[in-house]
């Protein structure tokens, strides 16, 4: 079916899916929550031999909250017929509710983190089982691919390279305010790399396959949808975006145990928050108790730290748990690469495809198809997680 005719059969739909794509354009919470004085701060932390509590400053909100609110839940939803469909927007409403809430309390403390906890929640008894699981494997051989060699513009040059393999084209940026080596801007379509990051041969594959194989590919995959909720975000999409994306790292062959205990130390970090710790008591946990090295330990605190508890961190293991999970039982990764999906959605946008409402992915993941994982070890851990 065309996309006119689209339209006029489901104008009711398109209305209100165009109304929300409206009111999300300045609701992107990694542009938000990543502070603008990480280097200074991080200086400040070392000078007072790790006690002090950074003071950290964000971005200035671009938009009336109460107002987004108010419109968010203006919409008349029992326009739309198909009850699934019509829950579907239902929950991407309270979705984008909480995310309004979590930038609104951005440095306030435990105002941020009640909200973090509502759009992202906190390790569970098994989550925190697996980490520590994980943790008790040794990965001290040295692998001179580990070593920091590279700048951030030695990094652009292999990550154009590595994407000429996608048809598709992406904007570079430089910036010393992300948490993060990298991150890709999914409503710019756009990669940010810390500018003054080293990168090791590792971490680059791993980032290459984590932010283009996955995350670029599901940002352009969605520009390709006819509703616009695939690029702002079915809700809890994180879990799932993140699992394909460290899946990705695992099926290229280029996810470590390195790698893998630090996606623990995440888990472990975010747990911390809710035992009371403060950034000091936290980096103190990661550094004195479990003897990662000071910078790998500020990065990790600074991560869940931000905004003043920021909980998404503790996914990435649980997610690449669920995606490793669903793709041993032969579950179809391409509805999952549509755009920003969750597993938890997969049946309505089947629907939604057999409707013509939703196509299936223009791009796919070139790790998923070569598979190039030929590590036991972590074939072993992976089947070993509950």
């Amino acid at each position: 079916m065309i996309y006119d005719d689209l339209v006029t059969q489901y104008q009711s739909l398109f209305e209100i899916d165009s109304n929300i794509n409206r009111l999300v354009k300045d609701i992107e919470l990694l542009n938000y929550v990543n502070p603008l004085n990480i280097e200074h701060e991080k200086k400040a932390f070392y000078s007072a031999k790790y006690n002090y509590e950074p003071r950290l400053n964000y971005p200035k909100i671009k938009f009336n909250g109460y107002k987004l609110h108010r419109l968010f839940f203006s919409q008349r939803l029992e326009r739309i017929e198909d009850e699934d469909i019509r829950k579907l927007y239902e929950d991407i409403i309270y979705d984008h509710s909480g995310l309004i809430e979590c930038i609104q309390n951005i440095g306030k403390g435990k105002k941020f983190y009640y909200n973090s906890l509502r759009s992202f929640g906190t390790p569970t008894e098994k989550d925190i089982e697996n980490a520590t699981f994980i943790l008790r494997f040794d990965d001290s051989e040295f692998d001179q691919d580990m070593l920091p060699m590279y700048s951030a513009k030695d990094a652009q040059e292999y990550f154009d390279e590595f994407a000429k393999r996608y048809d598709f084209k992406y904007k570079t940026i430089f910036s010393h305010n992300i948490a993060a080596a990298a991150m890709v801007r999914n409503n710019t379509q756009t990669l940010v790399l810390r500018k003054n990051h080293k990168f090791s041969k590792n971490q680059l594959e791993v980032l290459a396959n984590h932010e283009i194989g996955v995350h670029m590919v599901t940002s352009f995959n969605s520009l390709n949808q006819p509703l616009k909720i695939f690029s702002n975000g079915i809700p809890n999409n994180v879990v799932t975006q993140e699992g394909l994306a460290v899946y990705s790292e695992y099926m290229s062959g280029c996810l470590t145990l390195t790698r893998l205990k630090e996606l623990s130390y995440r888990v472990i970090a975010v747990d911390s928050l809710a035992k009371g710790y403060d950034f000091s008591g936290t980096f103190d946990l990661l550094h004195g108790q479990y003897k990662l090295n000071r910078d790998k330990a500020f990065s990790i605190t600074l991560r869940v730290h931000r905004g003043g508890g920021f909980t998404k961190d503790h996914v990435y293991l649980s997610g690449l748990n669920t995606i490793y999970n669903y793709a041993q039982e032969d579950g179809d990764l391409d509805v999952l690469l549509t755009g920003k999906m969750a597993i938890e959605y997969s049946d309505v946008v089947k629907k939604l495809q057999d409707l013509g409402l939703a196509r299936r992915s223009v791009h796919f993941t070139d790790s998923y198809l070569n598979n190039d994982n030929s590590n036991t070890n972590l074939d072993f851990i992976l089947k070993s997680l509950r």
